[in-house]
Formats: C-alpha cells, sequence, structure tokens
C-alpha cells in the first residue's frame, strides 16, 4: 500500500483504487455509479476507509452511508478543506 499525502488523494486516485478492488479498469467507474451494485461490499468500503484514512481522518460509517463515487469524494474535500488542503 502506497501512503498517500493529502495532496495526493484525488477523485481520480480513489477510482483507480476502486475500480482495483473490483479488478475494473478506473474508466469502468462512473461518479454517479452505486458501488454497492458494482460489488463494493462492506469489507471493501473498510478496507478502502482505512487506507484513505491514512491521508484524511475518515471513519468506514462516513463511507458506508453513501453508494456512489461522487458521495465519497464530497466527503474526501470536506475532510481535505477541515485540513486546508485545497481539492
Amino acid at each position: 500500500m502506497i501512503k498517500l499525502t493529502p495532496q495526493e488523494l484525488t477523485l481520480e486516485r480513489m477510482r483507480a483504487d476502486i475500480a482495483a478492488v473490483l479488478h475494473e479498469t478506473p474508466d469502468s467507474i462512473l461518479d454517479d455509479d452505486n458501488l454497492m451494485d458494482l460489488g463494493v461490499d462492506s469489507l471493501r468500503v473498510l478496507n478502502l476507509s482505512l487506507q484513505w484514512s491514512e491521508t484524511v481522518p475518515l471513519e468506514f460509517s462516513e463511507l458506508a452511508e453513501h453508494v456512489t463515487l461522487a458521495e465519497w469524494w464530497t466527503i474526501i474535500r470536506q475532510k481535505r478543506a477541515a485540513l486546508g488542503v485545497e481539492s
């Protein structure tokens, strides 16, 4: 696992990480796709949240309440803004 800084956690990085856990290509993950329908189960959400929480303070429950990459990115942007990191 690569350790990222807040500046390096981008929408495209998140898309690539999601695609990797699903064994898909990043371009197959759209912002408004229901990630649960694509196969992102609670264990995968937990693993992604743990990976990304090394970059920004993030709880599993924050991601589990939402189902799209766009919603997850909104959460990350809010967290980054709280840290003073521009999105």
